[in-house]
């Protein structure tokens, strides 16, 4: 018998899921990445730290990823909204001469003081009104926990960033197979007035073949990944 699989449900005005980033550039994937979706279980659990057990029996599931968008009221779908820029000012308005101010600021490797007094331009991108399916199959011990733990999480849970607050309930139930639970997604989405868009599997298949750098090894002060190859496949095809 398979291992089971939970329906998550990822829907939010913004959404941001890091996948090359720098700290003066967050960008965000069209869809949530492997590293995003265990981040949020291992929040959901509490679990801190590396987590590299955790992680390593989380990694080995199959993961699918469908995308959903907004209707007009004839039920067609609406195009992808374009990404949000977020510009920030990080490290601006303290007082240096201020010790715990002085803190806030950004400074070198050494510890110095930065050109420009420390003050950082950051731009941050987001995902607009998407709402994601993600069939997750996790080992049968742990898929009770999982869900029961979605649903009243140890620590806040967000859809990439923290500024991405969900506007749904995550756990949508277990299911026996990937295609079940995408078939509850469905359901889900009609009620919402949300149209199928793209989709996301695991592997390479017909459509645009991609590679992320997306599967947690360890989380922690150190985090690393390893590299997976998925397949993004239109609505069209």
């Amino acid at each position: 018998m398979s291992d089971p699989y939970l329906l998550l449900w990822l829907e939010a005005p913004l959404q941001s899921w890091g996948h090359d980033s720098r700290f003066g550039r967050r960008d965000t994937l069209d869809f949530p990445t492997r590293s995003g979706v265990l981040g949020l279980i291992c929040c959901a659990l509490g679990a801190g730290g590396e987590q590299r057990e955790l992680l390593a029996r989380l990694a080995s599931g199959e993961m699918t990823v469908e995308a959903y968008v907004s209707t007009d009221h004839d039920g067609n779908p609406q195009p992808r909204p374009p990404l949000l820029r977020d510009f920030h000012m990080v490290g601006s308005g303290y007082d240096t001469e201020d010790p715990w101010e002085s803190l806030m600021v950004p400074k070198t490797a050494e510890g110095k003081k930065a050109v420009g007094a420390g003050t950082k331009m950051t731009y941050r991108y987001a995902l607009q009104d998407m709402a994601f399916a993600v069939a997750l199959q996790v080992p049968d011990d742990l898929a009770e926990n999982i869900g029961q733990a979605l649903v009243a999480p140890t620590w806040d849970l967000y859809l990439g960033r923290k500024h991405c607050a969900p506007t749904e309930f995550i756990y949508q139930g277990q299911f026996g197979t990937a295609d079940d639970a995408n078939e509850r997604a469905l359901e889900l989405a009609q009620t919402k007035q949300r149209a199928f868009s793209f989709r996301v599997l695991e592997g390479e298949h017909e459509g645009e073949v991609l590679t992320l750098n997306d599967v947690p090894i360890q989380f922690g002060t150190d985090k690393r990944y390893r590299d997976r190859r998925v397949t993004v496949q239109d609505w069209q095809g």
